[in-house]
């Protein structure tokens, strides 16, 4: 038997996130990061939620996002499967006496079947073996009625050939970059930051300045962010080792799967973000 596979985890991939967090910690960029959440989120059912609330944050790196929802219920279980990620974690999070970390993944972690009130996974659940297993697993731990937030990343079903034209080089890009040891991957993608992602993403927000929809161009979901961001972002994208890609439709198949009914996506950028709740 693969215990890697049977864990659910990629091990190049969680060393890779480790040193990420640890280079791009986050703690000083809070303001910015309360608008990116505020973004993800704007789907979730926060009406259905309270202060009672107890809930899990599958994938929680650095804990950027659970800087954000902490504050909104009663007790947050932040898991990752790095340790090194954690640690950043706990720092960002010292002052969230409502945030509890531990180290596991969706498939293997301390949390109790249909004991959660809600949960979400942000930019994770792409970067494991088997996407549908992960989901099944974090899917078990929600109560009956209980939403799910899952943002995975999209084939390009709704773009065009220059699009989908574009991603099949970067992707050749990636698995190049990916195995580069850390420090000249992480010179190599805060140059891509420096000589592709800032470029366009500001002339997508002048273009958007004089009236101008941007969207059509690669990366205009930067044109309000800031530079490190994208630094953070490029190294996300091109240093990761294992990397799934889904349409809609088969995102909405595997929530349906898994047990998971209501599923509803947001309709604009990033894609796919969707909302599910357990049946």
């Amino acid at each position: 038997m693969n215990l890697k596979r049977n864990k659910n985890t990629d091990e190049a991939s969680i060393k890779h996130f480790g040193r990420e967090w640890s280079r791009f910690r986050q703690d000083e960029h809070q303001k910015d990061l309360e608008d990116l959440a505020e973004n993800y989120f704007k789907i979730f059912p926060w009406e259905v939620l309270s202060q009672t609330s107890v809930g899990f944050d599958m994938g929680c790196g650095s804990g950027r996002w659970a800087v954000y929802v902490s504050s909104k219920v009663k007790k947050l279980i932040c898991i990752d499967p790095s340790e090194e990620a954690i640690e950043v974690a706990k720092k960002n999070l010292k002052h969230k006496k409502n945030c509890f970390l531990s180290v596991g993944n969706a498939n293997k972690n301390n949390l109790k079947d249909n004991s959660m009130d809600f949960g979400y996974a942000l930019g994770v659940l792409h970067h494991v073996p088997d996407t549908l297993s992960a989901l099944e697993n974090c899917c078990r731990k929600l109560r009956k009625g209980a939403p799910f937030l899952v943002y995975l990343y999209y084939r390009f079903d709704n773009r065009g050939f220059v699009f989908r034209s574009i991603w099949r080089v970067s992707n050749c890009m990636r698995l190049v970059v990916s195995l580069l040891p850390f420090p000249i991957k992480r010179f190599v993608t805060d140059l891509l930051a420096l000589l592709v992602y800032l470029p366009l993403a500001r002339i997508s927000l002048l273009f958007e300045r004089i009236g101008i929809k941007s969207n059509f161009l690669p990366l205009s979901f930067y044109k309000n962010l800031p530079f490190y961001t994208m630094r953070t972002d490029s190294l996300d994208r091109f240093g990761t080792p294992l990397e799934h890609r889904f349409t809609k439709q088969e995102i909405k198949v595997m929530m349906e799967k898994v047990g998971f009914s209501r599923v509803t996506f947001m309709d604009e950028e990033p894609y796919w973000v969707c909302i599910g709740y357990k049946n």
